[in-house]
């Protein structure tokens, strides 16, 4: 790695033996007494007007930094009031990011093609010639839906301005003015789907497939969901395998990835006895899930891990949820208009009940949600670190989730557990000088189990 240009600053100190440090100010001081590098870009303000004059002045250089930045973060510098303010699951409540505006290149736009979304959702994409935007080459950028295509007025041969939103993902800004020659007719959306031929329908600013999973872009999409991590989790399926398995017409359903055998495995490019015999294994392995990780896995739109679990805390079976009314949906709580909307919808699909019913004939049993009768962990809340062996992490937030508790993603003085595994970062620490209950995972089993 010495031929690398590699560079870090510190920001933070998560934990010290000596005597706590009050402000941030006070943190980066001692960070540069012990001889870590500290940004000199920050400002300590007292108002928001310094703040804003700051950031507009670190925007007007940004490009002359020999490294990238997308914003500034404003944190508050009393440290006892940081803690006081706690973290939600993701993020502190005492810092935000301000960005700035994303940086813009023009190109010329050569082509605009349409894509098949996991929800038969079509999107325009726009080709381009390749340009650097903010060090990256961009040759392809989202477009949205037509009605984006329209108000942005953009056609192939046309000059565009393109930006990276949040410096990450290409977009198409808007089209340069100036044009010579004739402009080519604008962009219509297909009355087909450009992957099935199936006439498209409408959903307010959508075009979509209705054909389902009979849709190969769709039954890729929706098969990489379900295999997913936070799905039903079948280590070493991913995107290449599952095209090639559709490509080749060995899977039309997802049903069908529990009749496969090792022998099909080995017909795919790069597989071998062992690695088929592997993949078999992982997918036969996935047939027992409990229920909200089968709902999240099945794709309904607006159904996340969280609304699953909260659909498998009131319901025992996909069959209940089919049988439940849109009213009865949305009087659920955190279960809104919109999402209750597109449960019903999706359990009142025939063919997304034909789908579910095969899976049950492939041998797939889907569990009751597990509880412990009055959650037995109720307002306990922990946080975890390092790697375990017999859980992922979402697996086991999951389970903790079920049991009534709740994880975040630091240490606090409201954190009741820290679940350890191995290589822990600094949480350990932290909750070491803060008395926090330490749990090693056979440890950690013992209480879920005899919960």
């Amino acid at each position: 790695m010495a031929d690398k240009p590699l560079d870090i600053f510190f920001y933070e100190i998560i934990f010290s033996s000596e005597d706590e440090i009050e402000s941030h100010r006070e943190v980066l001081k001692q960070l540069s007494r012990w001889g870590l590098r500290t940004n000199p870009e920050n400002k300590k303000c007292k108002k928001f007007e310094e703040i804003s004059d700051f950031y507009e002045s670190l925007d007007s250089k940004r490009n002359g930094l020999y490294y990238d930045i997308d914003g500034i973060v404003i944190k508050l510098d009393d440290r006892k009031l940081r803690k006081k303010l706690g973290t939600r699951d993701r993020s502190p409540r005492w810092a935000f990011a301000w960005k700035f505006e994303p940086k813009k290149e023009i190109t010329t736009l050569r082509e605009i093609i349409v894509q098949v979304g996991r929800t038969g959702i079509l999107t325009p994409v726009a080709l381009l010639d390749p340009v650097e935007v903010g060090g990256v080459t961009v040759s392809r950028a989202t477009l949205h839906n037509e009605d984006d295509v329209k108000n942005k007025d953009v056609r192939p041969g046309d000059k565009v301005r393109v930006i990276r939103a949040g410096d990450v993902i290409p977009e198409v800004a808007e089209r340069v003015e100036k044009h010579k020659g004739k402009r080519q007719t604008p962009f219509k959306m297909p009355e087909k789907c450009p992957v099935c031929n199936t006439g498209v329908a409408r959903e307010g600013a959508y075009v979509v497939c209705p054909a389902g999973l009979s849709c190969k872009a769709q039954l890729k999409g929706s098969l990489s969901h379900f295999a997913s991590r936070d799905g039903m989790n079948i280590e070493n399926l991913g995107d290449r395998i599952i095209e090639e398995l559709v490509e080749r017409g060995i899977i039309e359903s997802i049903a069908d990835l529990y009749h496969l055998e090792v022998n099909d495995f080995k017909k795919l490019e790069g597989f071998a006895e062992k690695s088929s015999q592997k993949l078999y294994e992982a997918i036969q392995n996935s047939k027992n899930p409990q229920l909200s990780v089968f709902l999240y896995s099945l794709g309904i739109r607006h159904v996340g891990r969280h609304i699953a679990r909260v659909l498998a805390g009131k319901f025992n079976s996909p069959d209940e949820i089919a049988d439940a009314s849109y009213e009865e949906l949305e009087n659920i709580e955190e279960i809104g208009p919109e999402i209750a909307e597109s449960i019903f919808n999706f359990f009142n699909n025939k063919d997304n009940l034909t789908m579910i019913d095969e899976l049950k004939k492939s041998g797939v049993k889907i569990r009751k949600e597990e509880s412990a009768g009055a959650k037995s962990l109720d307002g306990k809340t922990f946080v975890l670190t390092g790697e375990l062996d017999e859980f992922t992490r979402s697996q086991a937030e999951e389970k903790i989730e079920s049991l009534g508790g709740r994880t975040t993603s630091s240490v606090s003085d409201n954190t009741d557990y820290l679940v350890r595994g191995k290589d822990p970062g600094s949480k350990l620490d932290e909750a070491r000088k803060r008395g926090v209950e330490i749990l090693d995972e056979n440890k950690f089993k013992k209480l879920i189990s005899r919960l």
